[in-house]
């Protein structure tokens, strides 16, 4: 409740914000491949974001990015608009960011153009976290790293009986980014450090469980939410919770919840390093002999090592860290370990997982102990002195989370 009177507090400056976050005109041709990536439905008070890729799962672009601020912009402008939704095309809401692509275009030899792509996706997701209006994304299906970040800070996030969230980017030689390192660091005990270290999935019930939700309905039912939302002629984010507590459905964790090993996850992930959570991890699953203990032992050797070490530490320092400044860093840490100065693990563990699909990378470092402390200060150290950090409209724009 303290974020929706803040939101109907802040609604009264949306006319003062925009000279600040305009984005470039853009080419008729560039607009066609925009409007296609992310479609637009109109309501009576109200606008959705189609995120439109569904044979990638929905994988966000930069110019998915660059459409998304824009649209949102807009938007936010728009008396007649009291909320805006945003949900997938096909079986996913969105699989994250299009490493691929990324991976691709750091072979050509394209930085700048992977550096846009951080740029305007964490732009937008600051958009997102200080936005104006009430948020509803509907996460039915895949929901994994940047899928988050374009719908966790909103207002509501809706999970059904198809949502599948995981943070995995550590599989892939990366770090849980797009304002990840703010949301993980924020749950409960050291869930967060369990979810970016391991890559474990949730489902949508989960998700409610541990506050990454905050509804839930049957996916066979979001046509009738969808079509009750379509109704609602308000920009009072109670006047949208009270719908969606109606329309939504009560659910409860079953016996195989993560709700359930909370107290062990805490235990095992408090450690202060990488080793000692692995450790404690080694002697819990010999104690207990748990699927999900041995698991997550299986998945954090499967890990790129530095990946491991840098993560555990975003996720720590996001929690003594606002939201920009979480993005601010993740902005530095991503473009670090795009320039391949420390390690190609990001490259490496793209071509194992999803373009080659051997699944099996080699680490570079190979295991912890060639982490050395300086590979993971690098990460967090300043960009160069002609690399400007991630600029956010800060003094304009405060966020609500």
């Amino acid at each position: 409740m303290q974020r929706f009177r803040a939101l109907a507090s802040a609604r009264r400056s949306i006319p003062s914000l925009r000279r600040a976050l305009s984005t470039p005109r853009a080419s008729s041709a560039h607009d066609d491949e925009l409007q296609s990536e992310v479609l637009v439905e109109g309501k009576a008070a109200a606008r959705t974001a189609i995120l439109n890729r569904p044979s990638a799962l929905n994988a966000l672009t930069n110019s998915m990015g660059i459409r998304l601020k824009k649209l949102y912009e807009s938007w936010e402008d728009n008396p007649d608009i009291g909320f805006v939704l945003m949900k997938g095309s096909g079986k996913a809401f969105c699989a994250g960011g299009d490493v691929v692509t990324l991976y691709r275009l750091l072979n050509e030899g394209k930085v700048e153009n992977c550096k846009d792509f951080f740029r305007n996706l964490y732009m937008f997701i600051y958009i997102l976290g200080t936005y104006l209006k009430p948020h509803v994304a509907i996460l039915d299906g895949i929901t994994m790293g940047g899928g988050a970040g374009v719908s966790i800070p909103g207002t509501f996030r809706i999970a059904t009986d198809k949502t599948i969230f995981a943070t995995p980017e550590v599989h892939i030689g990366f770090h849980p980014d797009a304002g990840a390192s703010f949301y993980l660091s924020n749950l409960t005990g050291h869930l967060g450090e369990y979810l970016a270290l391991t890559g474990e999935k949730l489902n949508g019930v989960d998700m409610l469980a541990v506050g990454l939700a905050t509804n839930y309905s049957m996916s066979a039912r979001l046509d009738w939410v969808d079509e009750r939302l379509a109704k609602l002629m308000t920009d009072d984010p109670s006047e949208i919770d009270s719908t969606l507590a109606q329309y939504g459905d009560i659910v409860y964790p079953d016996k195989n919840s993560i709700v359930h090993r909370l107290e062990v996850i805490d235990k095992c992930f408090g450690h202060e390093t990488v080793e000692e959570i692995l450790d404690a991890l080694e002697t819990e699953a010999a104690r207990s002999n748990q699927d999900w203990c041995i698991s997550a032992l299986k998945k954090l050797k499967e890990a790129s090592p530095l990946s491991l070490k840098v993560s555990l530490r975003s996720i720590r320092e996001g929690r003594l860290q606002t939201f920009d400044e979480c993005l601010v860093r993740e902005y530095r840490m991503s473009l670090h370990g795009i320039s391949k100065l420390v390690s190609n693990d990001f490259c490496e563990g793209v071509r194992a997982r999803l373009v080659n699909k051997d699944l099996a990378p080699k680490w570079d470092p190979p295991v912890l102990e060639k982490v050395s402390k300086d590979m993971v200060d690098h990460y967090f150290s300043p960009l160069g002195e002609f690399e400007p950090d991630l600029k956010l409209p800060t003094h304009m724009r405060e966020a609500f989370i």
